[in-house]
């Protein structure tokens, strides 16, 4: 497995926001992700690697890794 999937995988940063009519900078709501899921097609792998990447932890300073 690669060591820096993640940056292969996010060829245009903010697209998902574009395609759901979110503006940049606001966070999207969990209810339109799944929907965009649903839907299929380049929106839903989008939306998919979205939810993916909301479940990982984020280092050191994680919320869920913090004490």
């Amino acid at each position: 497995m690669a060591k820096k999937w993640i940056q292969g995988a996010i060829k245009h940063p903010g697209g998902l926001h574009k395609a759901l009519g979110v503006p940049e900078g606001q966070t999207i709501p969990a209810s339109k992700v799944s929907a965009a899921v649903k839907k299929g097609g380049h929106l839903g792998r989008m939306a998919q690697l979205a939810q993916t990447l909301g479940k990982m932890s984020h280092g050191k300073h994680s919320v869920m890794g913090k004490k």
